[in-house]
């Protein structure tokens, strides 16, 4: 068995942040032959296939046709559309496929209701971090998936990072804290950066070191198995210099903006 022939077709409709990223991990496990791209700016598509190695569609009811795992990469708002203008094309396949939704704010009912038909669902809360293999992803299987399939699409999606199974209740918050944190954790390492680059640093050093210093200490807390509070402390000397910025962070509500904004996030979410 050839390594195209282990695989079945994969498809993505829509390859914006999210879409582009799954692809990119995609296809360090799956060959370029098994991968199908279509977004609403064609050309779009097109640029990420020739990266890639793959096809890339010129509409939405190609991928809809061919694909096995069918990616649901656009946003919220527009995936009733969407759904419902593909729904002639996955009601007349007689073969079988799975619908992958990526979007955040749906569950699994939302997207069956959607597409007007009670297909086996996979509801993927991935990252941005997953385009380097880097990513935490969530996800859930409607009961029609079986292990199977369940196992094939985790092999598939190896590239990507961690995966791990969240019941659908935690579906949004787990979501949320992994796929927006980055946006957060960017922000702190910008913010690390320009308190270097103001005592001297140059710009890109500063970028190098608070970036690397946020990898690894995410390693540490992963590998390690410690709370990251004992971590913190093991870090702050009596009468240090580390304790010194601690205090600082905490006087400004560190903290507590941290909290605030994965639960702003959450509500948000929920009223998409």
């Amino acid at each position: 068995m050839s390594t195209q022939d282990k695989w079945p077709m994969f498809g993505f409709i829509g390859t914006g942040n999210m879409g582009g990223a799954l692809s990119r991990a995609l296809r360090r496990r799956v060959p370029g032959e098994n991968i199908l791209l279509s977004n609403r700016t064609y050309e779009k598509a097109a640029l990420l296939a020739a990266e890639l190695g793959c096809a890339a569609e010129r509409d939405n009811h190609a991928v809809a046709a061919k694909a096995e795992y069918i990616f649901l990469g656009v946003k919220p708002q527009g995936m009733a559309g969407m759904l419902e203008d593909i729904a002639p094309t996955l009601r007349s396949r007689r073969d079988r496929f799975i619908l992958v939704n990526i979007a955040a704010g749906l569950n699994i009912e939302d997207i069956r209701r959607m597409s007007g038909g009670s297909y086996p669902v996979i509801n993927l809360k991935p990252n941005t971090p997953a385009a380097i293999g880097e990513g935490m992803s969530l996800y859930l299987c409607s009961p029609e998936v079986t292990e199977g399939e369940e196992a094939l699409f985790l092999e598939a999606m190896e590239g990507s990072g961690r995966l791990s199974p969240l019941p659908e209740k935690l579906m949004d918050i787990g979501g949320v804290l992994a796929g927006c944190g980055p946006a957060f954790v960017d922000m702190f390492i910008e913010a690390l950066a320009d308190g270097g680059v103001a005592c001297g640093l140059p710009r890109a050093t500063a970028i190098e070191l608070a970036a690397q210093m946020v990898a690894g200490s995410a390693r540490l807390v992963l590998e390690s198995g410690k709370h990251p509070g004992q971590l913190k402390d093991e870090v702050c000397s009596p009468g240090g210099v580390t304790i010194q910025g601690v205090r600082k962070l905490e006087s400004c509500g560190f903290r507590s903006a941290a909290m605030e904004a994965v639960i702003v996030a959450y509500e948000k979410n929920r009223s998409l």
